[in-house]
């Protein structure tokens, strides 16, 4: 398990790395990618069958919430409008189907995979797409990995007591305490690192609270996805990445981050 997750890795992190620095549309269409493929599994662990229209219709609703960025053009109605439309598409396309709980049980559904993978993965090209963007995703992307890589290792090494034993067993407190400490500190050494490559003005207590958000949005998002399988019984999302699972599995705690701190340097970094 542990060699496939490195494997992974290897491949993975350079792909994500060049996409990042090249912006658009390359870290665009890597986004796009994800959020396709997690609302798959999305739909897929909700036992949505695959000749199911509101499948599909999901899976174009998550496309156009995450590529929302590009298409606003400044204009803060358009994602509302994008939303209003898909609603209503699905809430007609309902009225073709026999009346029945597995009827909006199927739409209910449909809406949070689109809202849950699609709208939250978009905040990842907002962020991309701010001054100093670059540095800010790697900033967010490279705490994310310490965060995971301290819960990880720690947890495994010195885990006692479970963190939250109905949802997630295998998470213990001293985890979840590791992966904070590797958040903050490595949140300080990343910005280090990049401010040596690319300055960019930021107050390093303001790193400090970023690493302890990114730890605490990033352990919210993974506990949120195990409740996710748990409620519907599956072990992992998917099986798309070696060693990893699906790609909620792996992107379950970067859902939470984009948004979080996506508000947080908007409205008190910058």
């Amino acid at each position: 398990m542990l060699k496939h997750r490195v494997i992974t890795s290897a491949v993975f992190v350079p792909l994500l790395a060049l996409a990042i620095w090249f912006g658009t549309p390359w870290f665009s269409l890597l986004i796009a990618g994800a959020a396709l493929a997690g609302a798959y599994e999305f739909y897929r662990m909700a036992n949505l069958d695959k000749k199911d229209p509101m499948l599909y219709l999901g899976l174009v609703w998550a496309l156009a919430l995450v590529l929302r960025h590009h298409y606003q053009s400044g204009d803060p109605g358009i994602p509302a409008i994008t939303i209003t439309a898909f609603m209503l598409a699905s809430l007609v396309w309902l009225l073709r189907r026999p009346p029945g709980e597995r009827t909006f049980r199927t739409w209910a559904w449909t809406i949070a995979g689109a809202l849950y993978v699609g709208w939250m993965l978009s905040y990842w090209l907002s962020l991309r797409g701010l001054d100093d963007g670059r540095t800010w995703v790697y900033l967010s992307i490279l705490t994310v990995f310490a965060n995971d890589t301290g819960s990880f290792f720690i947890g495994r090494a010195r885990g006692k007591h479970t963190l939250a034993p109905a949802i997630s067993p295998g998470k213990t407190r001293e985890g979840a305490v590791g992966g904070l400490i590797c958040a903050i500190s490595g949140a300080i050494v990343i910005a280090l690192v990049l401010n040596l490559i690319s300055p960019f003005s930021v107050e390093y207590w303001q790193i400090i609270i970023l690493g302890f958000l990114v730890s605490l949005s990033a352990q919210v998002g993974d506990l949120v996805e195990s409740l996710l399988k748990r409620s519907l019984g599956v072990k992992e999302s998917g099986s798309l990445l070696p060693g990893h699972g699906g790609i909620l599995d792996r992107f379950d705690s970067i859902i939470f981050v984009g948004p979080v701190l996506y508000y947080y340097i908007t409205w008190v970094i910058i």
